[in-house]
């Protein structure tokens, strides 16, 4: 038995996906480690290795070669564990708490405060460039010495690169970019090509530099998120209250947020009221009303008055670190086409060598051509061969595809989730907390013989203190219409029909109709009134006082305020919606028409597993959305799993996804950005095997050399990364979807 421990590093200069494998096999190799996980996306790394000292020399001996700084950010976690026999447990899911310790996930993207000449990939471009223009300049003053100066400017740029391709060769990745570029720079300077040579030398150090910038761009995108939380925070204690830290605060704590304020902790406002500005996280331009009970969400603006909330998650838990978390742990799941794409350029480059072996050599062999011309031709090749641009077009792609979704709400487990969501044919919806708001509201108040405000009061007066839904529905009417229960007394439940006291010296009864009608006479047009009421799925109580009928109160879960937007966007995209449901077929069948939908009702979760089955028998390819442990194995089941945010744990860490704030259209707009992403990808590939092609027939005509090919390498990398940066704007659809 040992102990094994997560540790979490920084990795500086790592901008693609084939920085991340170098890396990962470099760290691998090293006996104290047991496994390795390389973020692109958030620059990171993660390694579970023996509780060893001494690791973190090893590690920088091992990265620092490849062209990487390290730098150690937060142990994550110490278990004992057999490492030969136990793999050590897999991180917190998203419905999960973290048991981690140090610097929360959000400070793996926090910025470094370097510009890009700061960085040591600046600094080498800068003297590459600086060496090139001197080199030039001299060979205008003295031509005899412009050969010289064009080698010593190549070799400012070409001896780090050269390391690299040694340091990568020894671990067992001889095909690299960095291979192919020393050779490319070494044979032109053997035919007499030294000012090609540096210029290439000098534009593929730019190439790289853009690749930092762009990727520092995506990395922002989710830093931008963690800077919504403020440092500090207000809390009560012992009577007191104190400006802390806002990572300390615990669960259960009590903090006043001032008005202007950004709140520093998910928590439930138990005194005040105020409108929230929940903008900078879900994205919704109206501040929201928020009441004692309502959930405050971390990062967002209060704007009017005073609020006091008590904390229910701490700052490793709350809803801006949960996006943070499942954000890096998406980028570590490579898509299916990324996968395809990092496989095919391990046959990729090397055969670009052999080809470009074969241009030089094959002409002059068989044919008696000029040597030079043909190698010249041939080290072209491989300069046009560069991978660069192709190996980063999926996962640039995916990592703005999945930042774009974190920012509005829509988190997806990694590549492959982001990528399946555009196939989806059918989506099957949960009823009750999914598509409804999960808790009754009172729709209708019918008086009878005196004013609505009577009506509530007496029903919230017999209701006080039950924490029964339908009561809890009524008393929250009352309050939010500002009428003030009065006291009962002799209150008790009757089973099976409702509940009677006495107030003000006279018997009242709250109750089903059937029980009311023992007690009194129903007109037959409030009889009729309260049909209606039940084929609309309401749920009916008759109040009578005194033997008489007083009025009648409504209620039901009515459905979110976007859930008619939200089934027609699916509409329009083709996409049919179906309700799962357990609640009663009146019910379902009255909110489905609502919604323009179909329903299914009085569903046990077998049931609901067997209709998904079903579906997908059918050929379908089915999207399951959901918010309760009933609904797990159908989420589990579906082609994609969809959670709504404020479901259960075991929902959430079940799906493949999740809408983190509830918003049934928000499920139209993460398969809108799925197909978004995966058209973004085959432009990508596109531009990067296009030009490639282009440049290589010219090459081989004679019409283009060494320059023209580095650009078209530096030129399709530039291009792939500026397209997939679009994605981390919202296109048109989904602004459609969104508005």
């Amino acid at each position: 038995m040992v102990d094994i421990i997560e540790t979490r590093y920084r990795i500086g200069g790592m901008d693609c996906a084939g920085c991340a494998a170098k890396i990962d096999r470099a760290v691998r190799r090293l006996p104290e480690v047991s496994d390795v996980n390389v973020s692109v996306a958030s620059g990171t790394m993660r390694v579970k290795h023996r509780d060893k000292p001494g690791l973190d020399d090893a590690l920088a001996t091992a990265v620092t070669p490849l062209g990487y700084t390290i730098q150690p950010l937060n142990t994550v976690a110490k278990r004992e564990r057999d490492s030969e026999d136990v793999p050590a447990p897999e991180p917190a899911g998203i419905g999960e708490k973290s048991d981690r310790t140090g610097p929360l996930h959000g400070d793996a993207y926090q910025p470094t405060n370097k510009q890009w000449y700061g960085t040591p990939k600046g600094r080498l471009t800068i003297a590459c460039g600086i060496a090139v223009a001197l080199a030039w300049a001299a060979g205008r003053l003295v031509p005899a010495t412009a050969p010289w100066g064009f080698i010593l400017a190549m070799a400012v740029g070409l001896i780090p690169i050269a390391r690299r391709a040694i340091s990568a060769a020894r671990i067992g990745m001889p095909f690299t970019i960095e291979t192919l570029m020393t050779i490319a720079a070494v044979g032109a300077i053997a035919i007499n090509a030294a000012e090609e040579a540096a210029a290439v030398v000098f534009l593929f150090l730019v190439g790289e530099l853009l690749e930092g910038v762009a990727a520092g761009r995506a990395r922002a995108s989710i830093s931008d998120l963690t800077k919504l939380v403020p440092k500090t925070a207000l809390v009560e204690r012992n009577g007191r209250t104190a400006e802390v830290q806002a990572d300390t605060l615990a669960v259960g704590d009590i903090i006043l947020v001032r008005p202007g304020d950004r709140i520093p902790a998910d928590g439930d406002i138990v005194e005040g009221d105020s409108a929230i500005d929940e903008a900078p996280v879900t994205g919704e331009s109206t501040p929201k009303r928020k009441r004692v009970g309502d959930r405050a969400f971390a990062g967002t603006i209060n704007q009017n008055n005073s609020l006091r909330l008590r904390v229910t998650a701490a700052a490793a838990d709350n809803t801006i670190a949960r996006i943070v978390k499942l954000v890096e742990e998406a980028h570590e799941a490579k898509a299916p086409t990324q996968r395809f794409i990092d496989q095919f350029s391990k046959y990729y480059t090397p055969a670009v060598l052999a080809l470009g072996a074969l241009v030089a050599i094959a002409p002059p062999l068989l044919t008696g051509a000029p040597w030079s011309p043909w190698i010249y031709k041939g080290l072209a090749i491989l300069l046009i061969g560069c991978p660069c641009a192709l190996v980063i077009s999926t996962p640039a792609a995916i990592a703005a595809g999945l930042s774009n979704g974190a920012r509005r709400g829509l988190l997806m487990k990694g590549g492959a989730v982001l990528e399946n969501l555009r196939n989806v044919t059918t989506v099957a919806f949960d009823k009750t907390g999914t598509l409804t708001e999960g808790k009754p509201q009172v729709t209708d108040v019918i008086s009878v013989d005196r004013s609505e405000g009577e009506l509530l009061a007496l029903a919230a007066s017999l209701e006080a203190g039950s924490s029964h839904p339908l009561a809890k529905a009524i008393l929250a009417r009352a309050s939010h219409d500002g009428i003030a229960p009065n006291a009962a007394s002799n209150t008790g439940a009757i089973g099976g029909e409702g509940v009677v006291g006495t107030i003000d010296g006279r018997e009242v009864f709250l109750g089903s109709p059937g029980a009311a009608r023992k007690r009194a006479m129903l007109p037959d047009d409030l009889s009729a009134r309260i049909g209606r009421l039940n084929d609309e799925g309401k749920t009916v109580s008759v109040l009578v006082v005194d033997k008489d009928v007083a009025g009648v109160i409504a209620m039901r879960d009515e459905p979110r305020a976007d859930a008619v937007a939200g089934i027609a966007a699916l509409n329009q995209m083709g996409i049919p919606a179906v309700m799962l449901t357990g609640d009663n077929t009146r019910t379902a069948t009255a909110i489905a028409k609502s919604l323009a939908m179909e329903a299914r009702a009085e569903l046990l979760p077998e049931d609901k597993l067997r209709i998904v089955s079903e579906l997908q028998s059918e050929g379908r390819t089915v999207a399951k959305v959901g918010d309760g442990i009933n609904d797990a194995p159908a989420l589990a089941a579906a082609d994609v799993g969809i959670a709504m945010g404020g479901g259960s744990d075991v929902a959430l860490e079940t799906a493949d996804a999740a809408v983190l704030h509830g918003r049934v259209r928000d499920v139209a707009a993460m398969i809108e950005l799925s197909k978004r992403t995966m058209g973004n990808i085959w432009q990508n590939i596109t531009i990067a095997l296009g030009l490639k092609a282009v440049f290589l027939v010219t090459t081989l005509l004679g019409i283009t050399g060494l320059w023209p090919a580095i650009m078209a390498d530096t030129g399709a990398t530039v291009l792939v990364t500026l397209n997939a940066l679009r994605l981390l704007n919202p296109g048109r659809g989904e602004k459609e979807i969104s508005s």
